[in-house]
């Protein structure tokens, strides 16, 4: 088994100060910085993600099959550092296995790609900021493709594809049951209009989002991809016929085969991670055959024996019962082990699950291992994924946790923080 680590970024640098002149705009040009990870090199204590890249292929793999019937685009979402998995190695993984383009949610994570040497498309969907800032023209410097929403936005888009004397591409989100951005469905001809006639600027893309795609039998599914069907009408009668089309989610692209249009935006199920979770949960095969590719794991750094009723962390809201062995490892609520798997949460240890013991800290926690025999000080802890122990083969998964908390797996994963740093592994 290979084993690599993504070379740390650079080191941020202080941002040059703006200054707001009397008209609202501002002097100098700010630098997007992005916050620095831990590096794997400089990694001293035990805890630490794996991320399996076969995993990652092999979902790309099961989502093409799923949708080949209908050939759309695949564009794999990469937003929140790839949902916690580390955006570049995660974005170069995917690229050379053949994926069409990358949609990110902020500017900042398409200019992360670029900066490690991606050449597909990147979509930024979080969309345009208004004028006081620099989110178009960063767009155009570094190859990116905006989202935009509102007439604002195309103006502004148009007035600088003149300044460069070329066209700039965009794409226009429609707002079709979500309610969070996008042009409201009364707007959107006046856009179409706009657009028509500006030829400074092409509608390459026409997308939308989908609210109620992980649950089937919803009607709302139905009513968006209806109001969609409309405003791409719209469009075609004013000449206006984007390359692609595009709403489906990872749920989508499964559950509604006519959501496939020109392109998919897949995102959780690509990390190995069904968007269909819960009792009776619809899909079930499709979810058998996803291979999570995360697996967070740390390592016992204390042991203690207490006596009948000794209390552990803070507020002393777990009590011994009877002689007890608590073991200490070295991740909190800060590494994204959340608080409210106080008391209630689990890790694997040797094979076993161990129960979480008293409030999770920010750096460390306490698990009860009284019924794991053999522990000892070094052992690992795996908090999320599988383990292959001496006393058994067990598995947490991001849906095990959600449902501990009260979230949603897509919460789990994204919340491993940055100071964890990030193994890649090829099995």
């Amino acid at each position: 088994m290979k084993e690599s680590a993504s070379p740390p970024p650079d080191q941020a640098e202080a941002p040059d100060p703006l200054v707001e002149q009397a008209d609202g705009s501002f002097e100098g040009e700010p630098r997007v910085l992005k916050p620095r990870r831990a590096a794997p090199a400089d990694a001293v204590r035990p805890t630490r993600a794996d991320i399996n890249l076969a995993a990652l292929r092999h979902n790309l793999r099961a989502l093409t099959r799923t949708v080949a019937a209908d050939k759309p685009a695949i564009w794999g979402v990469l937003k929140a550092d790839a949902y916690g998995h580390g955006a570049p190695a995660i974005a170069r993984t995917l690229e050379r296995a053949g994926i069409d383009a990358f949609s990110v949610a902020l500017l900042e994570e398409g200019i992360e790609l670029r900066a490690a040497g991606i050449t597909l498309p990147i979509l930024v969907m979080g969309g345009y900021y208004g004028p006081r800032h620099r989110g178009l023209e960063d767009a155009l410097e570094h190859d990116l493709t905006p989202v935009l929403y509102d007439l604002e936005g195309v103006d502004r888009l148009a007035a600088l594809a003149s300044q460069r004397e070329r066209r700039c591409a965009f794409h226009l989100k429609v707002d079709t049951g979500m309610a969070r951005l996008g042009a409201s469905l009364a707007d959107v001809d006046a856009l179409l209009d706009r657009v028509a006639s500006a030829p400074q600027v092409e509608l390459r893309g026409l997308m939308s989002h989908l609210a109620c795609a992980d649950d089937p039998s919803s009607e709302a599914t139905a009513l968006q991809l209806g109001h969609f069907s409309r405003v791409r009408e719209s469009a075609k009668l004013r000449r206006i016929e984007p390359a692609f089309c595009h709403v489906a989610n990872s749920a989508a692209s499964v559950a509604f085969p006519s959501s496939r249009l020109g392109a998919v935006r897949p995102g959780i199920a690509l990390f190995g991670i069904s968007p269909f979770f819960g009792p009776g949960a619809p899909f079930g095969d499709f979810a058998k055959e996803l291979r999570p590719a995360m697996r967070v794991r740390t390592e016992i750094v204390a042991l203690r024996t207490l006596a009948d009723g000794d209390r552990v962390g803070y507020g002393h809201t777990w009590a011994a019962i009877g002689t007890r062995v608590v073991a200490t490892i070295p991740m909190g609520y800060a590494d994204g082990l959340s608080r409210a798997l106080s008391n209630k949460g689990a890790v694997l240890v040797r094979g076993k699950r161990a129960s979480v013991a008293g409030v999770v800290s920010m750096d460390l926690t306490s698990i009860d291992v009284t019924a794991i025999p053999g522990v000892r000080v070094g052992d690992e802890v795996v908090v999320l994924g599988n383990q292959e122990g001496p006393l058994g083969s067990a598995a947490i998964s991001a849906e095990d946790i959600a449902n501990w908390v009260g979230t949603i797996p897509w919460e789990v994963i994204t919340s491993i923080s940055r100071r964890v740093p990030r193994f890649y592994r090829e099995p």
